[in-house]
């Protein structure tokens, strides 16, 4: 296999909402109430909904800048590469990036829709997520047909309206939900409660996937406001083991033999130790702590049960197979930071290039079809879908850095190292 032979699919990526999402999917007296996009005095984008200011449409959104303009900035959308937020334009970014399809997490209400959980009118939250789905599945996802996996937001406040929610998208198409890493964070009950046995049993039976992205539950935390920002950004990844721990332990994989949970962008180096550990505890403690696996180690119901992915991670492609191959996804992270845009397949093939044919498509593509129920073949035609068919059709798309207006992440001048007390205020 060559590079450009690839065929690649991110099981992460972003959508930065754009201003009218919901003008086709609530009435006008509805949308009164819905989000709505306001431009303040000091030119920022942010969402406002009931009393609650959301100020940054696009955090971190800095594909395509020069990497000195990195930050946790942008704060206005003529600051953003348009492919954050218009879909033909990230169609684009996504042929010449060679990627041919992508699951896309929320921005504004957050990755798992939690500006809507503490809503004080649920009716009309409920609503809004409703319509929130709908923009997503309907419009953003199915204009581009082939391209993109609905990954859908649950009214987690409510367990029956989630189960219907979960029943109305099912038939809409999608089998991907956004559910927090650790629900008990928000205030939600912990995974152990057996108040989620419907949406455990609705996602087992559906074959739906849980996506469980970092920071929605176990936040990666700051160790200090003096702390360089290098050091959260290093460990935001492996924060999520501790989810991990916490999905590992319960016993519904026992009750729900076929339910499947992805931890997304939570790349895959620290899990053969990780799960050396759980085998290690399960061997020197369960007879006092009364663990309970089935009759299998932990590592093995890690394999079957939980899925992971990366961006660039040459130590867990080395170690897959103590990590499960058919359980390992890839991810390009389009527009954040860590994202390797335009460059993905070229950064992903020195990592995985000397791996075995068969392994590399089930972890740049074969897996995601088989588990996501993602078949973009059928529409597209394989023959189209390598990175090199995908960058033909890009050949006029400019991916030269462009410096943006008013983008400053380090206001305190050249040579100061930028600090967690830096970057915090910004998601204030």
């Amino acid at each position: 296999m060559q590079m450009n032979d690839m065929i690649l699919v991110s099981v992460d990526d972003h959508i930065i909402e754009p201003k009218d999402m919901f003008q086709k999917h609530l009435s006008k007296e509805h949308l009164a109430l819905a989000p709505r996009n306001v431009r303040t005095d000091d030119n920022r984008d942010v969402w406002v909904f009931e009393d609650k200011v959301v100020n940054n449409v696009g955090l971190n959104s800095v594909v395509g800048r020069p990497k000195e303009e990195y930050g946790f900035e942008p704060v206005a959308y003529d600051q953003m590469r348009e492919g954050g937020y218009i879909l033909q334009k990230r169609v684009d970014d996504m042929n010449v990036n060679g990627v041919l399809g992508s699951i896309n997490f929320a921005t504004f209400p957050s990755f798992c829709g939690q500006l809507f959980w503490g809503a004080k009118d649920k009716a009309n939250a409920a609503r809004v997520v409703r319509a929130y789905n709908d923009w997503h599945i309907d419009e953003w996802c199915g204009n581009a047909p082939g391209r993109f996996i609905p990954n859908a937001l649950l009214p987690l406040w409510d367990i029956d309206l989630t189960v219907e929610e979960i029943k109305r998208v099912v038939k809409k198409g999608c089998r991907s939900i956004a559910f927090p890493d650790n629900p008990c964070a928000s205030g939600l009950p912990s995974i152990h409660n057996k108040v989620w046995d419907k949406v455990w049993g609705l996602c087992a039976d559906e074959e739906i996937m849980l996506n469980c992205h970092i920071g929605t539950g176990f936040a990666p935390p700051h160790a200090s406001m003096e702390s360089p920002i290098d050091a959260w950004i290093t460990t935001m990844p492996i924060s999520i083991a501790n989810a991990a721990g916490d999905w590992l332990t319960a016993d519904i994989w026992q009750r729900f033999p076929k339910l499947k949970v992805a931890l997304s962008e939570g790349g895959i180096g620290w899990i053969p130790y990780f799960l050396e550990r759980a085998d290690f505890t399960y061997m020197h403690h369960g007879t006092w702590t009364h663990a309970n696996y089935g009759g299998k180690k932990p590592s093995e119901v890690f394999r079957e049960h939980i899925i992971t992915c990366f961006i660039d991670d040459k130590f867990g492609l080395r170690n897959r197979h103590e990590i499960g191959v058919d359980m390992i996804t890839w991810e390009c992270d389009y527009p954040h930071s860590d994202c390797t845009w335009p460059n993905a397949p070229e950064f992903l093939w020195e990592s995985i290039k000397d791996l075995p044919d068969d392994e590399i498509n089930k972890i740049t593509h074969e897996n995601v079809m088989r588990m996501w129920h993602y078949d973009p073949f059928s529409v597209l035609g394989r023959e189209n879908c390598t990175v090199g068919a995908l960058r033909e059709l890009a050949r006029e798309v400019d991916t030269k850095p462009v410096s943006k207006p008013g983008i400053n992440p380090n206001k305190k001048g050249a040579g100061h190292r930028v600090t967690s007390g830096d970057i915090l205020p910004m998601f204030a």
